[in-house]
Formats: structure tokens, C-alpha cells, sequence
């Protein structure tokens, strides 16, 4: 656990930029339509529909088992487990990714004929088939790094990947778009593949680096578990997950293919179906969701973090560092709700100048606590040997939204799609959070996890809101997004002093994270 504060500060820094990359993947995607034209994008997105099911296959769970084995060997300081624990991971991401590579080569001229309906995507799809086994080992390393607290190196190199990606698509469409659609697919392909195979190798040679110089060869006591032994307690954490997401994504895609259908049924057009759909799924749920990247890293790293704690049964470790947990993510999303919901009408039409885009936005930003609880929740559930019940609370999830969309959506419209959202976020979160108290034998503070930061956004959105209605020819959106960008600060400045006043932080909550940050040893007192 060396080092461990440290490491977390650079891994919010690299989750900074990797935000900023996203956004400057969107920018790019906009560019790459406007050069392929629409008919190119909507078949490279079916082409992606297809790729989604076979990474789906290739990875199979890897990066989770392989963070859990691992943070559970160290746990128990067993070096010789480390190793058969790595070489196990390593078969099953080969064999996975492999299989799924080669069910896509043999079947890659049926999906193309009769499922996609162009034959023009056979080489695009032959290309994604290759890449299938270099993505599941470098899932596989990533696990590793996050088990062993250097995730850094992992998030530098997709921070790289996305880089060459972008690049390498631009360069090639520059040359080929003008050969007609198919050399465009093409191009698109084969930029994915050159990033992704380069990952893949460069965080082989960064992996064999680390754990020879981490983990030397010892000779293995002979109480030490067999190959036979980690390989069937690897597939006992992967093959659940695997098949919750095997059965999620098929769920999934049934859901987004009845979505349009209901709404047809509603009164839409074909054209108005698809294009309220895509302001709910690809507009307004974009904006909620994109604050949350900031969590995701930190999410990932409660996985060995509590399951280290777990072997060793630390359990009053555990729940102090689950208390932190409810509460910084809480404290974190309340506030990234109140500022959507106060500036919602401004963000739609400064990104998107649609007021659909911006009603749906405002609708699903009360929902911005639940999911990033939920998140936050499954990834400490998950450390703790959980993942089975998370498997059934996906599995119950997607069932429910499936049977909503088909019942609600074509009496209801849009409306119902909504529903199902609040709906299924809902159980969903419920089902987890239960689960995690109950085992954990925590003691939710509703008052000052909830009730306070929520007092303090409203305050402080209220006040920035005042300030806007009495400046309305200076800040009028989307114009002067500055103007906008400094309400957003000048809210969040207040939120913070509220949150002071109210007591949702104190003065040792900042100490808390300052040793958090700065100091392994005081971090790892704080947390008792």
C-alpha cells in the first residue's frame, strides 16, 4: 500500500484529462461525419452494434477477476499466488478473445449479408475480429495495474490510445474517404485496430516491466493454491459477470430497438421517433452522465482497496471507508445535479440549440445522485465478493426496462421512456445499496450525506440564479458561454462555503482528504 495517496492524486489528474480527450473525441466525431456523410456513419454505427457483442466476448469479466485474485493474493502477501494468478488471467483473456476473433472471422460474411444488410462491412468487421485478442489481454493488464494501485500506467496509455486513435482517423479518411463508403469503413477500421493493438502491446511490455521488478520469481510453498485451483476460482468471478453481460447487452439491444417502434405506436413518425430517441439517449443522457467520469477512476480503485481490507477482516476499515465513500460521492453528485437542473435550459441550447434537449436534461438531473451512487456502490460490492448479486440486480434491471419501454412508451411517449429511467435507476440503486448495508453493517447519515449538501445547492443555485435574472443582457445564453461558465463558478464557490456553514464538511473531513492525498500513513489512519 506504498505510495498509495500519491498514486490516487495522479490518477484524479489523469481522469481530468481524460475528460478533456473525450471532449475532444466528440469534437472529432462531428468532423469524421461531416467527411464520411450520414449514410457512412449510420453503417459504421451498426458495424460498432456488432463490435459491442464481440469485445463483449473477448472480455468476459478479465479485468475484474484478475484485480480481485491479484489484490486477494497480496492481501495475503503470497508472491508464487501472484504469479499463477497473473498466468491464469493471461489464458483466459487469450482463450476468450481468441474465440470470440474467430467467431467473428467465420461469421463475419452472415452478419454482413443478412444481418447489416451490406456487404460493403465484411472487411471492417474482419479487421475488428483481429483486434479481439489484443483487447482482452490489455483488459487484462489494466486489472492488474488496478490491483497493484499503478493504474497510472494503464490511464496514460488509453490517455495515448484515444490520441492515436484520433489521429490515425483523420489521416486515413483525409486519403481514402474520396474511394467511396467502403474505403471509408475501412479507414475508420483500421484506426481502431492500429490503436487498439498498440495498447495492447505496450501495456504487455509495461506489465512483464512491473512485475519483475515487483514480483520476482520465488519458488511456490507447497501450500500454495494449484493452477487447477485459481483457474476454476477465476471463472467463478468472471463466468458471472460474463453472462450478466451477455445477457444485459442482448436486453439492452432489444430495449433500444422497441424504444422507436413504441414511439411510432405513440404518433411519431419514423423520422420523429428516431430523432426524439436520439435526444433522450444521445443528447440529454450524455450531459448527465459526463460528470461522472471524474468518479470513474475511483470507483475502480474501491475494488482492491476493500477486498485487501476483506481478507485481512478489517471490517471497521471497511465501513469507515465506505462511510467516505457514500459521502464524497453524495456530496459530489448532489452538487453536479443542482448545477445541471439551475443551468439545464442554458447547457441545451449553448451544446445543442434544442429546447427538447434541454427539457430532457433538466428531467434526468434530479436522477444524477442515484446513478453515481449506484456506481460507487456496485464497484464496493464487487470488493467485496458480490458480484454474483450484482449480476442478478443487472440482469433484474434490464428485464424491468425492457418490459417498461413495451408497456409505457406507446401510451406515453418520450414521457415513458423517462419512467422506465427513473424506474430502473431506482431499483437498481435500491437493490444494490440495501445489499451493501446490510452486509457491511454501516449506518447511513441521511442527514448529513443528503439533506445538507441538498440544502446547500439549493441555496447556492438560487442565489447564482438571482444574480443571472439581474444581469440578463450580459449573460444571455449560449452567446456568452464565459458569462456561463463563471455562474457555474460562482455556484459551485457557494456550495462549498454552504456546505461549511450547514456542517455537510467539517474541518476534519479536509484534513481527512489532505492526508488522503499527501500522506499513506495519516490516509490509512483516517479511514479506522
Amino acid at each position: 500500500m506504498q505510495n498509495k495517496c500519491r498514486f490516487l492524486w495522479q490518477a484524479l489528474l489523469l481522469t481530468g484529462v481524460s475528460m478533456l480527450l473525450r471532449s475532444v473525441g466528440v469534437s472529432a466525431q462531428v468532423i469524421i461525419a461531416s467527411k464520411i456523410g450520414a449514410e457512412a456513419v449510420g453503417v459504421s454505427s451498426l458495424i460498432s452494434g456488432v463490435g459491442g457483442f464481440a469485445i463483449t466476448l473477448a472480455l468476459s469479466g478479465i479485468q475484474l477477476g484478475c484485480t480481485r485474485l491479484v489484490s486477494e493474493a497480496l492481501g495475503m502477501k503470497d508472491t508464487p499466488l501472484v504469479h499463477r494468478t497473473l498466468r491464469c488471467a493471461i489464458a483466459h483473456a487469450l482463450a476468450f478473445g481468441c474465440l470470440s476473433c474467430i467467431i467473428l472471422l467465420l461469421g463475419a460474411p452472415l452478419i454482413g449479408r443478412f444481418w447489416l444488410r451490406d456487404i460493403r462491412t465484411l472487411p471492417s468487421l474482419r479487421i475488428l475480429a483481429l483486434t479481439l485478442p489484443f483487447i482482452s489481454l490489455a483488459s487484462c493488464f489494466s486489472g492488474y495495474f488496478v490491483a497493484v494501485r499503478r493504474v497510472y500506467k494503464s490511464a496514460c496509455i488509453q490517455v495515448i490510445e484515444e490520441i492515436l486513435r484520433i489521429g490515425c482517423t483523420l489521416f486515413l479518411l483525409n486519403r481514402m474517404v474520396s474511394k467511396g463508403l467502403e474505403s471509408a469503413l475501412l479507414a475508420l477500421a483500421l484506426s481502431s485496430a492500429i490503436a487498439d493493438i498498440s495498447s495492447g502491446c505496450v501495456l504487455y511490455v509495461l506489465y512483464r516491466h512491473d512485475r519483475r521488478r515487483h514480483f520476482p520469481t520465488v519458488i511456490a510453498a507447497k501450500a500454495s493454491p494449484s493452477y487447477a485451483s485459481v483457474g476454476r476460482k477465476l471463472l467463478s468471478i468472471t463466468m458471472p459477470v460474463a453472462i450478466a453481460t451477455y445477457a444485459r447487452s442482448g436486453l439492452i439491444t432489444l430495449e433500444h430497438m422497441l424504444i422507436p417502434i413504441g414511439l411510432q405506436q405513440f404518433g411519431h413518425s419514423h423520422g420523429d421517433a428516431l430523432a426524439a430517441y436520439g435526444i433522450v439517449h444521445s443528447m440529454a443522457l450524455p450531459v448527465v452522465l459526463f460528470p461522472s467520469a471524474l468518479l470513474g477512476a475511483f470507483a475502480g480503485l474501491l475494488i482492491p482497496e476493500i477486498t485487501e481490507a476483506h481478507v485481512r477482516g478489517e471490517y471497521t476499515q471497511i465501513r469507515g471507508m465506505m462511510g467516505r465513500v457514500f459521502s464524497l460521492t453524495l456530496l459530489y453528485a448532489i452538487g453536479t445535479s443542482g448545477i445541471i437542473i439551475a443551468f439545464s435550459y442554458e447547457l441545451g441550447s449553448f451544446l445543442y440549440h434544442s429546447w427538447e434537449a434541454a427539457e430532457c436534461i433538466r428531467l434526468l438531473a434530479p436522477l444524477i445522485p442515484i446513478m453515481y451512487l449506484d456506481s460507487a456502490t456496485d464497484a464496493m460490492l464487487k470488493g467485496l465478493g458480490e458480484q454474483i448479486y450484482s449480476m442478478k440486480v443487472n440482469i433484474i434491471d434490464a428485464s424491468v426496462s425492457v418490459l417498461l419501454v413495451w408497456i409505457l412508451i406507446p401510451s406515453l411517449g418520450v414521457m415513458g421512456y423517462i419512467i422506465t429511467i427513473y424506474v430502473t435507476e431506482l431499483l437498481n440503486a435500491a437493490l444494490s445499496i440495501v445489499r451493501l448495508l446490510n452486509i457491511s453493517k454501516l449506518t447511513p447519515h441521511v442527514i448529513k450525506w443528503v439533506a445538507k449538501p441538498l440544502l446547500s445547492i439549493v441555496g447556492a443555485t438560487c442565489i447564482t440564479r438571482l444574480l443571472y435574472t439581474l444581469l440578463p443582457a450580459v449573460l444571455t445564453p449560449p452567446e456568452h458561454i464565459l458569462a456561463l461558465v463563471f455562474l457555474i463558478c460562482v455556484a459551485l464557490f457557494l456550495y462549498a462555503i454552504l456546505l461549511f456553514i450547514t456542517g455537510g464538511i467539517q474541518k476534519r473531513d479536509v484534513v481527512w482528504l489532505r492526508s488522503f492525498l499527501y500522506s499513506d500513513k495519516e490516509c490509512r489512519l483516517s479511514l479506522k
